[in-house]
């Protein structure tokens, strides 16, 4: 369809990109590294991680990954992150999330040195994004949608963003990015939550809805105004008795009923989800330039 925002197309574009800016650091001697790390044996964080070191190596990076057992304690865990941290070789961590329970996931994230915080969550990143700072950097799903709205020209200037969660992740960063007063942002931006009147009257005047709640299909038709920009970045599990699985994945947005009203829309999936693999590495492409003194935003 006309209106669809094509993640999958954008995020080649932005690999393409890092794979230049990749082979420019090699022709000076340096491999950007990005190192994973994951605790358990998660079955969507094995697939997530996969994911990531398979487009690292199509990208020229050298990445490693690190599994530790599920019952590694915590100050074993950021022993690790020390170490990786001390590394020059290597210029980006991750640490793949959901953590174990016993394991405090803002003690680990601010363990991460802020240099090779390419996911974004050192506390030192956050502020930096807050200030209007660029020298940090943005956390990759909100830093992925900024990237499809620039790309898909949609006017942000004085817009009306409805920003729908305030999670840490996606909510409060992607407020912060289209707040900024400079180019591609000065938007007005409204962050609606659990505690929100009245969010129907919120979204119908909003030129750009971002959905990250984790509700399935909350946006419905009426909530949308003719010709909005819809943004859809959550990821549920519904019951389905006729899919093999018993289970299906949906969005946020009921996207059947709410795309002949948008302007532009992304699916689900297809649309943020490939966005976000595109950041990161983009992120450590920049950290090993920063680490070369070449950087560039």
């Amino acid at each position: 369809m006309q209106n669809l925002i094509d993640g999958r197309a954008i995020a080649q574009q932005i690999h393409a990109e890092t794979a230049q800016r990749v082979a420019v650091l090699k022709a000076r001697g340096v491999t950007p590294g990005l190192v994973f790390i994951r605790v358990g044996e998660d079955p969507a964080s094995q697939v997530y991680v996969g994911m990531k070191e398979k487009k690292s190596a199509e990208l020229g990076l050298h990445s490693v990954t690190r599994v530790l057992p599920e019952m590694t304690t915590q100050a074993e865990l950021l022993a690790l992150i020390d170490r990786f941290n001390a590394d020059p070789q290597w210029h980006g961590i991750l640490v793949q999330a959901p953590l174990p329970k016993h394991m405090d996931q803002a003690t680990v994230y601010a363990h991460v040195a802020p240099t090779k915080d390419v996911d974004g969550f050192h506390p030192l990143n956050v502020g930096k994004l807050m200030l209007g700072d660029p020298s940090g950097f943005v956390s990759c799903t909100p830093g992925g949608v900024h990237e499809l709205l620039i790309r898909y020209q949609v006017p942000l200037a004085g817009a009306e963003v409805v920003v729908l969660g305030r999670g840490n992740i996606v909510g409060k960063p992607m407020a912060s990015i289209l707040m900024q007063k400079g180019r591609h942002a000065n938007s007005t931006v409204t962050v609606v939550h659990s505690a929100t009147r009245d969010v129907q009257a919120h979204c119908l005047r909003a030129d750009v809805i971002i959905a990250a709640m984790g509700v399935p299909e909350f946006v419905r038709a009426n909530m949308v105004k003719p010709g909005a920009v819809v943004i859809d970045v959550g990821v549920n599990r519904v019951a389905d008795p006729t899919a093999k699985s018993g289970t299906r994945l949906v969005g946020d947005v009921a996207f059947a009923e709410v795309q002949p009203k948008a302007g532009l829309i992304t699916p689900n999936p297809g649309g943020v989800g490939p966005m976000t693999i595109a950041m990161l590495l983009a992120n450590t492409a920049r950290a090993a330039e920063m680490a070369t003194g070449s950087a560039r935003r």
